[in-house]
């Protein structure tokens, strides 16, 4: 929608954007965030103060509309929010800087990370924080960009770290600053109404979303709901026996077992980072075979087995991983919000040779990119369609809450996900990108997160856990890289 028309309403929120934002309580939160590491001594005078980023992100606005987005919710929740350009954006607000006290170790970055991403987010503005990070040893400078899931996923959110970074210190030519302001802020009265006119939309959704949903309830989070996996099989099997061909891919029961980061979560978290030689997992991936993901996934699998037994609760059946799958075509490319799929692997914690982890490791996740392709792309999307939004943070909070009580199972045990980046130098505001570590999300029944991002021939992992639940989840780090090397 163009700046000037009514309301200014860039545009409605989809089901699974709002989800991001249901999900949150005052102890889970729906941001993302990246810890870049910089060299200063690229950039103009060798230094990288905040007016260098305050300049920078001004400049490149016209090119980042999300960054401009503010949410207004409908009123008594009736349908969706939406996104407006903030009339009253604060550039400076968003921009801060801080510095740790000597040395600047590596263990002082990551507290303070993890102390910044555990604070929620101000709804009442564009959701997103970039801080500046001074007196790293060696004398390098850090970033830290928290921003909301419900406005990004890994896809959008690289989109627009490719357009802060430039691939020479010099940076490139951009549009014209934009006039400042936006439209005015629509009322609560303009926003009902919207909702009221939104009412007829929802039973037509469901309609419109059952073929695809209800076969397919057990690889969603619904499926932890009692009954739902029944339902799905049976939905399965008629769709099956209409169908001209009669194929169906089977399924696979994968059932998480319960660990002490299957829990309720604190408020509070601990981040751990470090990197690894993308080489040596491309020469694991030759001498067997399989893939760089197929590595990643399985030495992960092997330090969380030795964490596991280190705390003397090793299960005797394989955990249950969360691997986020992006479903944007290259038509949606720039259109930002979620645009994913949530897919279930084993992770096979209960064997312990290293080859034949890595062996099994390739074999489930080709399986998994099978049923991928089998299902259909707005999954998460149109199962999210039966639940009116008047209801609809109450009934996203309640799926994980039963995945944490008795009463129920987790879905997932852990996240692991692996993001390709750019093997060739990048620059921000003139600094050479040494490192960008990515901080992701944790929920209850899901404590554990494991990301990497390949950038320069390295794998830059950034894991997040519960600060109570594994508080040496520093530990895991160094074991990745022990099973890498059992592999070689």
């Amino acid at each position: 929608m163009r700046r000037g028309d009514k309301l200014a309403l860039v545009r409605q929120l989809t089901s699974l954007d709002s989800q991001f934002l249901a999900l949150e309580t005052p102890r889970q939160y729906g941001h993302v965030a990246g810890l870049a590491i910089l060299d200063p001594s690229t950039a103009p005078g060798g230094t990288l103060v905040l007016e260098d980023l305050q300049i920078l992100l001004s400049e490149r606005l016209p090119l980042l509309p999300p960054l401009r987005w503010r949410l207004v919710e409908v009123p008594f929740g009736l349908d969706y929010g939406y996104w407006i350009d903030d009339p009253d954006f604060d550039l400076e607000y968003h921009v801060r800087e801080l510095a740790l006290p000597p040395p600047g170790t590596d263990e002082q970055l990551a507290e303070q990370t993890a102390r910044i991403t555990a604070r929620p987010l101000d709804r009442a503005r564009p959701l997103w924080e970039l801080y500046l990070v001074h007196g790293l040893q060696g004398g390098k400078s850090a970033v830290l960009t928290k921003i909301h899931h419900s406005v990004i996923d890994g896809m959008s959110g690289a989109e627009i770290m490719g357009l802060l970074l430039d691939t020479t210190p010099e940076g490139r030519e951009v549009p014209e600053e934009l006039p400042p302001g936006g439209e005015p802020c629509p009322g609560d009265l303009e926003m009902l109404a919207r909702g009221l006119m939104g009412l007829p939309r929802y039973p037509l959704r469901a309609l419109r979303s059952l073929p695809n949903a209800v076969p397919n309830l057990d690889e969603t989070p619904l499926g932890t709901l009692p009954g739902a996996g029944a339902v799905s099989r049976l939905a399965g099997r008629l769709q099956q026996a209409v169908a001209r061909d009669g194929h169906r891919l089977e399924r696979t029961s994968l059932r998480a077992p319960r660990t002490s980061f299957n829990r309720r979560i604190s408020p509070h978290r601990r981040f751990s980072f470090g990197k690894l030689a993308l080489d040596d997992f491309k020469a694991a991936k030759n001498k067997y075979g399989c893939t760089v993901n197929d590595v990643v996934v399985s030495t992960c699998a092997g330090a969380v087995r030795r964490w596991l037994i280190e705390h003397e609760e090793l299960p005797a059946e394989p955990l249950v991983a969360q691997i986020p799958v992006s479903v944007r075509t290259s038509e949606q490319v720039g259109t930002y919000g979620n645009r994913i799929m949530l897919m279930a692997a084993p992770l096979f914690t209960d064997v312990g040779d290293p080859v034949e982890r890595l062996l099994r490791t390739h074999e489930a996740l080709r399986e998994m990119k099978e049923r991928h392709r089998a299902l259909p792309a707005e999954l998460l999307q149109d199962t999210n369609h039966f639940i009116p939004p008047a209801v609809f943070s109450r009934a996203a909070r309640l799926t994980f809450s039963l995945a944490t009580s008795g009463a129920g199972r987790p879905t997932w045990n852990l996240v692991i996900s692996n993001v390709p980046g750019p093997q060739f130098p990048l620059y921000l505001a003139g600094a050479r990108l040494e490192a960008n570590y990515p901080v992701s999300v944790i929920t209850d029944g899901m404590g554990l997160n494991i990301t990497v991002m390949s950038y320069m021939g390295e794998m830059d992992f950034g894991i997040v856990a519960d600060r109570d639940q594994m508080p040496d989840v520093g530990l895991l780090i160094g074991w990745i890289g022990e099973e890498l090397a059992a592999l070689r």
